[in-house]
């Protein structure tokens, strides 16, 4: 028996869509706290942070072990238990992409946004260890 051949074009899977909420804002954005990370399996390892109230407002994420897989932030034990982690299992790491028209796109190592997986509670922080990390650490490129 042969295999039919669709001649439709493949369409983009339905998004994943998780609510997240930021009781202090992110730094900056102190105002907006309801956000929603949206992930679309075309754009991985890539997600969107999107603000629930604007339309306009969305930051480029990504998890940091994509770009540094030693990448380990010493959160404060008051992070910590605002977020209500028991361990670092309890956290999902995302941290914020800068694209640039020139190419020399990067992200912000300095402040990353702590989620509880169980919860939706979510921070940008600034680790005690924020000093071994650059707000433009270079985003790697596929060759």
């Amino acid at each position: 028996m042969q295999e039919a051949m669709s001649t439709e074009p493949q369409r983009p899977s339905a998004p994943s869509c998780q609510k997240l909420n930021f009781p202090a804002g992110l730094l900056g954005f102190e105002r907006i706290k309801q956000f929603t990370l949206v992930s679309h399996e075309e754009e991985a390892p890539f997600k969107w942070l999107k603000a629930d109230n604007d339309d306009t407002l969305a930051f480029l994420v990504v998890s940091p072990f994509e770009v540094l897989s030693s990448y380990a932030p010493d959160i404060s034990n008051e992070d910590a238990a605002l977020l209500k982690l028991g361990g670092p299992g309890d956290a999902e790491l995302y941290n914020i992409v800068t694209l640039r028209r020139n190419g020399d796109s990067s992200v912000n190592l300095k402040g990353p946004i702590v989620v509880n997986r169980h919860t939706q509670v979510a921070k940008q922080v600034v680790p005690h260890n924020a000093a071994d990390y650059s707000v433009r650490h270079p985003l790697p490129t596929s060759a």
